[in-house]
Formats: structure tokens, C-alpha cells, sequence
């Protein structure tokens, strides 16, 4: 059977080859297709699967010439192609997981509604009750209920909370597209780090140009690898990493020193 493989490789690549598409990407998918064809025979983390992978990355260094960074490159592509057809059934697992964990979520979001709803009917009966009282004390009341509902603390907790949310659906966009996941996966995973980036956006008054600079460099990278991934590009790896150093800048930026010192 690993020898089956081996030809299957070695004639995909003379035909890459002989028709100039003996490119990295061109490379990943030819040890991708030839592994995925018997991973599924093989038990998960054995050892065949592991010989299988050894043997299908060694047939790609035969038989290619290039040196240097491109002989880097394509031997790097033929290791996450085997990789990507080793793993094809753990993302399965990973995607129906994540569904499921997204339920749930969706759950604890409608019970924190709740609470606060709750919270907000009790604050405006108590204010509701202070203007039968005097002036100090309705003043009182009316400042307290006034603290509690606008309270920083929380609103900065909720924008961590957020950005934190966005940079990791931002790490799992770039681990699914390093190590097999399908497109509709990574797309999901963008379209989550959007949601989260989006609510972790300041109010335009209340920021300083260098933080505005950071939400637009997100945004940006954002955008170009949702159309990138759209036109299924193979550069789609380097502007997921791009787009993950800049959430990771985005999440250094500082408070304006006039809120922070109040």
C-alpha cells in the first residue's frame, strides 16, 4: 500500500512537472489526495499512519530539484499536506465540537441577558421609589443606581472579554488552515472573530489615533482574508498570520489617560 503511494506521488509530481505546476501549493494538494485515499484504513496516532507520512514526504525529496528556499517551501507543503489528510477526521470531530460549544454559548448569552434585564427592572424600581423620597435622597439614589449601570470596570471587562474572544476565533482560523480544516471552517472562524472585533470596538470620541490605527489594521486584515479566502487563494496561510500579529498588537492598546486616571 505505501508503495502504491509512492507512485501515485512521484507520477503526480512528473506531471506537475512536465506541465510547470510543480509549485508548494501544487505539491500539498499531491500528497494530500494520496494520503487521504488510505488514512481512513488506519487508526488514528499509529504507527502505519506515521510511516505512511514519512514515506510520502521522502517520495517529494526524491523526486524534486529545487534548492534553497524553494526546496524549503515545497518540503514544508508536502509535510502539512500529509498532515492535512492525517487530520481530516479529527477537524470533523473539531467542527461538530464547536458546534455544539457554540450552542451553549448561546445559552450562557441568553441567561447573562437575562440577569441583566433582571438587574435593570430592580435599578428602575428603586429609582422609581426614590421620588417619593427628598431631594438628598433621590439624588443619592439616582447616583448610585447611575454608578452601578455605568460602571468602567465593566465596560472595560466586556471589551478584554471581546477582544480575547476575537484572537482566539483568530488562532483557530490559522490552525485550521495550516492543518486541514475544510474553508467553511475558517470562514466561521473569521465570521466570529468580525462578531467579537465588532463589539470590542470604542466609541470614536472616546479613543486615542494610535488605538483607532489598531481597529482599523484588524478591520483591514479582516476584510482582505475573508476575499482571499473567498477567491480560495493560496496566500490565505500569510494574511492569517498577518491578521493574527495584528490582533495581538490590537490587544497592547492603551486606555485614554483621562479615563483610566478618573
Amino acid at each position: 500500500m505505501t508503495n502504491n503511494i509512492k507512485e501515485q506521488i512521484k507520477t503526480d509530481l512528473q506531471q506537475a512537472k512536465e506541465t510547470g505546476q510543480l509549485r508548494a501549493e501544487r505539491i500539498r494538494e499531491i500528497v494530500k489526495s494520496a494520503v487521504s485515499q488510505v488514512v481512513s484504513e488506519f487508526k488514528e496516532g499509529s504507527g502505519e499512519l506515521r510511516s505512511i507520512v514519512k514515506d510520502a514526504v521522502s517520495t517529494v525529496i526524491e523526486n524534486i530539484q529545487t534548492k534553497g528556499s524553494d526546496f524549503k517551501e515545497e518540503v514544508t507543503a508536502s509535510i502539512e499536506g500529509a498532515l492535512e489528510a492525517v487530520n481530516s477526521k479529527r477537524h470533523e470531530n473539531i467542527i461538530k465540537t464547536q458546534a455544539e460549544v457554540k450552542q451553549l454559548e448561546a445559552k450562557l448569552d441568553e441567561e447573562e441577558n437575562n440577569i441583566q434585564q433582571e438587574v435593570d427592572g430592580i435599578l428602575a424600581e428603586i429609582q422609581k421609589t426614590g421620588t417619593e423620597e427628598s431631594a438628598d435622597t433621590k439624588t443619592a439614589i439616582d447616583s448610585a443606581v447611575n454608578t452601578i449601570q455605568n460602571s468602567e470596570e465593566v465596560a472595560l471587562l466586556k471589551k478584554r472579554y471581546a477582544q480575547l474572544r476575537a484572537q482566539l476565533a483568530i488562532v483557530r482560523a490559522n490552525l485550521a488552515a495550516r492543518y486541514g480544516g475544510r474553508s467553511e471552517e475558517v470562514k466561521d472562524y473569521l465570521d466570529e472573530a468580525k462578531n467579537w472585533f465588532n463589539q470590542a470596538r470604542p466609541q470614536a470620541e472616546a479613543v486615542v489615533t494610535q488605538v483607532q490605527q489598531k481597529h482599523s489594521q484588524v478591520e483591514e486584515k479582516l476584510g482582505e482574508a475573508g476575499t482571499v479566502l473567498a477567491k480560495k487563494e493560496h496566500q490565505l496561510r500569510q494574511v492569517l498570520r498577518e491578521l493574527l500579529l495584528s490582533a495581538a498588537d490590537w490587544l497592547k492598546e492603551k486606555e485614554p489617560v483621562d479615563k483610566v486616571n478618573k
